[in-house]
């Protein structure tokens, strides 16, 4: 393996650290509440990033970006972090983690028909046939019927699913304004825009709602503070940065293709972690809707 595959290592990696943050923020989210978790580990992540680029680049914080990369990653970071996670962390608390980050596998599906009504890129017959694969694949695991603790017949929830599906838009959006806005700028300075962004727009969020009483009450579990902190260190500082070392160095749908691979690979820990049973079909749907993602960036 050469460094010019730099950007495809980067996404592998990318995918490893949000199968771990995914699980991570499904516990703690159990724990103290998808809402306080957004903020919280998005101030962690602060630290983590200012800590890093002190060492790395001298400067503890992103002054020495462009006001134009700071529009284009600052609403990134509204979009991503705000919208996307706020419905992507909610979901993980309504559905579970695997089932949430299954729907994640719809991002490049999203992006591309994006593209294609606001770029006018063109579709071919083989990303039309790709789409609909992943579509497929999340939709036949999403509709599979489970017995309840009294043996009757019961579906997953719908308002897990739309949260999922709003978690999904978010992520694809928020991806292609970071390409957009981040060009050759450092990938972790530009991660910290996002951040400062995304806790920013939470604060302001949390006055009118009025649940700062409610963070300050989760710093007192520690079993949910230890779990949102492991989570911050696997998504908001190194797998959102490496994703952003992904798509500077490679071609934003290769990335998008690597990084849908958690699906799959959360299958393995959630079964011995959270000892949920997995049933054959959710396996092979998995399979198939990531198949199809890549199937849409060949």
């Amino acid at each position: 393996m050469t460094f010019s595959h730099l950007g495809e290592l980067a996404a592998l990696g990318t995918a490893m650290c949000w199968t771990v943050t995914s699980m991570a923020f499904e516990s703690a989210g159990k724990r103290i509440g998808s809402l306080a978790v957004n903020l919280i580990r998005l101030l962690m992540a602060m630290v983590f990033l200012a800590i890093f680029c002190w060492v790395t680049r001298g400067l503890p914080l992103p002054v020495d970006a462009t006001a134009r990369a700071w529009f284009w990653l600052a609403l990134s970071g509204l979009v991503g972090f705000c919208i996307g996670d706020l419905c992507l962390f909610r979901a993980f608390v309504v559905i579970g983690s695997r089932l949430s980050m299954l729907m994640m596998a719809l991002v490049p599906p999203f992006a591309a028909i994006t593209g294609w009504i606001i770029m006018n890129e063109q579709l071919s017959l083989q990303d039309w046939t790709g789409m609909a694969l992943t579509v497929g694949g999340v939709a036949w695991v999403v509709l599979e019927r489970k017995r309840d603790e009294k043996g009757n017949h019961v579906g997953h929830p719908v308002r897990g699913i739309l949260l999922g599906l709003g978690g999904a838009f978010g992520q694809a959006t928020g991806l292609v304004l970071s390409k957009f806005g981040m060009g050759d700028y450092d990938p972790f300075a530009a991660t910290h825009i996002r951040v400062i962004a995304g806790a920013a727009g939470f604060a302001i969020l949390f006055v009118f709602i009025g649940w700062w009483p409610r963070v300050f009450a989760a710093f007192q579990n520690r079993a949910g503070i230890a779990r949102t902190s492991l989570g911050a260190t696997f998504g908001p500082f190194l797998g959102v940065s490496l994703s952003l070392v992904a798509v500077q160095n490679t071609e934003a749908g290769v990335a998008a293709t690597i990084m849908a691979l958690v699906p799959v690979l959360i299958i393995a820990p959630s079964v011995l972690i959270f000892k949920e049973r997995v049933t054959a079909r959710a396996v092979i749907g998995a399979i198939i809707a990531v198949s199809g993602t890549v199937l849409l960036f060949l």
